[in-house]
């Protein structure tokens, strides 16, 4: 018979008393010494006529010193808050110190004289410089720097306060984002990053290879040439759908936030040739209006939590309109004719002028965004099936209405950015799927082959049911969310065209 053992009788009670004395300990050390922005936010607990003052001690960088004959004054940043902690010195202990240099500093804690910029001061009884900063070589010096110039060290410019905030907000909007589909039992999955085709279509795509398949035959001839690592060509991903879709009809609903990877060479604010889209897949759902239901639910969680949390409050520029009550939806007719009344009312001139078989642009999608939603999101619904990707479910469209057959999918417009989501129900049906396939070439000779896809067409075969999904932006979103208009300040690591820094 064998004996059956829950996980935490596995681990002797031997093992867990070290265990329990060593978390302590991390406990009491991490306690010890608070962030900057647990300091703060104790202190805004107290009432205005406290005179009370606490012990501790802190670890930050300097910001910036103010030397006196008397006392010295250090902004004192940890990179837990844009706020600083001004930490008040004798000439002796700000002897050496620097802007950049890593110290820990004990003191007390004390109400600032009346008429001070901050409420607190922490007067130091002890400070010690971990890590030297040389002030004739530190680039990050206290005056304004440029984003042109930051950009030209992103090993660093996380240091600038506010570079600091927009890496809390997307650890913050990770988490609940994490939470959103865990309380919903959406199951997140990892697709893989190396994939056999281009999802998308657009032939924007990086090929993967080892370097040993690069390297040019020796002059003799004598040696082969070693095959590709993969055999035939590989990419990196430009979505992970194709395999969400798979797993979908696994485990139901799931998720992923993932690396991406497009080789256009748009030098603009809106594109980069790395980025993370969270992408999302629904099992048994008929209509698309229930997976726009799924990104509005999403979005407004996500605001509400920013909206009640410290990070909010320090956004300078936080966006509320996710939280209004509904965000408009129109079709890709409406939104062409809402363009070109536009121009014909002299409202707008547009560059490119509007034509429902070229697709929006960027100028359309800003003047949706900003018109119909009224400064809050706007869905656009049913583009044409010409201008969309071969999975798309066709939809019902009235081609007395339209100028041709449509698809039941969407895009997510926000004001600054403009499309921050886009998403589909996908064609499920098996003899559909592959006309389509067809009709656009995607066969190879006569037969029923699709090379690369064959797996994909094998998923409706068995078991299909309709189902539909979306891709979101995220870093996108945290630039609507932070009020920036470069998505390269949004990435630590920026990669585009022509630059790949570190």
């Amino acid at each position: 018979m064998i004996r059956q053992c829950t996980i935490p009788s596995l681990i002797s009670s031997s093992f867990r008393r070290p265990a329990q004395l060593c978390l302590r300990r991390l406990h009491d050390l991490t306690s010890s010494k608070p962030s900057i922005a647990s300091v703060l936010h104790s202190t805004e607990q107290l009432p205005q006529d406290s005179e009370s003052s606490k012990s501790l001690t802190i670890n930050g960088f300097i910001r910036s010193v103010r030397k006196q004959k008397r006392f010295c004054f250090a902004a004192v940043g940890d990179g837990s808050t844009v706020q600083p902690l001004q930490a008040v010195l004798t000439p002796a202990q700000a002897e050496g110190l620097s802007t950049g240099a890593a110290v820990t500093i004990s003191g007390l804690l004390k109400r600032s004289p009346a008429g001070k910029q901050q409420d607190y001061e922490l007067h130091a009884s002890d400070v010690r410089t971990i890590g030297e900063a040389d002030p004739a070589s530190y680039p990050l010096q206290k005056k304004y720097h440029t984003a042109e110039f930051l950009r030209t060290m992103p090993h660093l410019r996380t240091r600038i306060p506010f570079n600091s905030l927009l890496l809390r907000l997307r650890s913050h909007s990770i988490s609940r984002l994490t939470s959103f589909f865990a309380d919903r039992n959406f199951v997140q999955v990892h697709p893989p990053i190396i994939t056999s085709s281009d999802c998308e279509g657009a032939g924007e795509v990086f090929t993967v290879a080892d370097q040993s398949s690069q390297k040019p035959p020796p002059p003799s001839g004598q040696h082969r040439r070693e095959e590709p690592f993969f055999r035939d060509s590989k990419y990196l991903t430009v979505s992970t759908q194709l395999h969400l879709e798979a797993l979908a009809q696994s485990v139901g609903n799931v998720w992923t936030l993932s690396p991406t990877f497009r080789a256009e060479k748009s030098d603009t604010a809106r594109h980069l040739s790395e980025f993370y889209m969270l992408e999302v897949e629904l099992s048994f759902v008929d209509k698309v209006g229930e997976v726009l239901d799924v990104v509005e639910d999403m979005l407004r969680d996500l605001a509400q939590s920013l909206q009640e949390s410290r990070l909010g409050k320090e956004l300078l520029q936080a966006k509320r309109s996710f939280l209004k009550e509904s965000w408009p939806r129109i079709t890709y007719t409406e939104a062409i004719r809402i363009l070109e009344r536009a121009e014909a009312e002299q409202k707008v001139d547009f560059e490119f002028k509007p034509d429902w078989n070229n697709g929006l642009q960027a100028e359309h999608e800003k003047y949706l965004a900003e018109t119909v939603g009224k400064g809050s999101p706007v869905f656009v619904t049913d583009y044409p099936q010409a201008i969309k990707p071969f999975y798309m479910l066709p939809s019902a469209s009235d081609e007395t209405v339209t100028d041709g057959p449509t698809v039941a999918c969407f895009d997510l417009l926000v004001p600054e950015i403009c499309e921050v989501v886009g998403g589909s129900m996908r064609e499920h049906r098996l003899q559909q799927l592959v006309a389509g396939m067809k009709n656009r070439g995607m066969a190879k000779g006569t037969q029923q082959d699709f090379g690369s896809l064959n797996w994909y067409v094998d998923l409706r075969k068995w078991g299909s049911v309709p189902h539909g999904g979306f891709g979101l932006g995220f870093d996108r979103l945290l630039a609507y969310l932070a009020g920036v208009s470069n998505i390269r300040e949004i990435v630590t690591f920026p990669r585009w065209v022509g630059r790949c820094e570190c």
